[in-house]
């Protein structure tokens, strides 16, 4: 399984949880809480895993 690193900011205006992956374009979401954008997150891959030229996108820059 692959790890990746997200960036975890708080919105002072809206006082949510935002994350990012750098090395995933597209891979971002928001939460109100630490753990709804844990769960958040993980879905946003697996989605952006199952769209194929995001794959593409993604492993071309691996490799």
């Amino acid at each position: 399984m692959k790890t990746f690193t997200a960036i975890i900011e708080r919105d002072s205006d809206t006082n949510l949880y935002i994350g990012y992956v750098p090395e995933f374009p597209g891979a971002h979401s928001q939460g109100e809480t630490l753990d709804e954008l844990q769960e958040n997150l993980p879905e946003v891959i697996e989605m952006l895993l199952e769209d194929e030229d995001a794959t593409k996108k993604y492993c071309d820059k691996i490799y």
